[in-house]
């Protein structure tokens, strides 16, 4: 079963911008990565929001020690508020198609 990740990085205001770059500079690697099935950043008030799908949790675990992800820690360095608040989502069957 699939495993779905919400992620809230809280960036410094004044670094939005370059954790926001950082970011996107790994998307394209992060969705090369085998079992990602959706890395996708977000945008609310000052907060960046990715919304990961992940065909199982071998594959999150995967992906959290892969080189993309590991890249991206330095360039954060005293540009967030802390560590990102992380949910670990398991979806329930909904039969419709095109659910997360």
């Amino acid at each position: 079963m699939s495993v779905v990740v919400v992620a809230h990085i809280r960036p410094l205001p004044e670094h939005l911008d370059a954790v926001k770059e950082a970011f996107l500079e790994i998307l394209p690697q992060v969705h090369a990565e085998p079992g990602c099935e959706l890395y996708a950043l977000h945008e609310a008030d000052g907060v960046l929001v990715m919304i990961e799908k992940w065909e199982s949790q071998e594959a999150l675990n995967t992906h959290m020690t892969a080189p993309a992800l590991t890249a991206v820690g330095p360039k954060l360095a005293g540009k967030v508020t802390g560590a990102p608040e992380v949910q670990l989502l398991t979806p329930l069957p909904t039969g419709t198609k095109g659910a997360l």
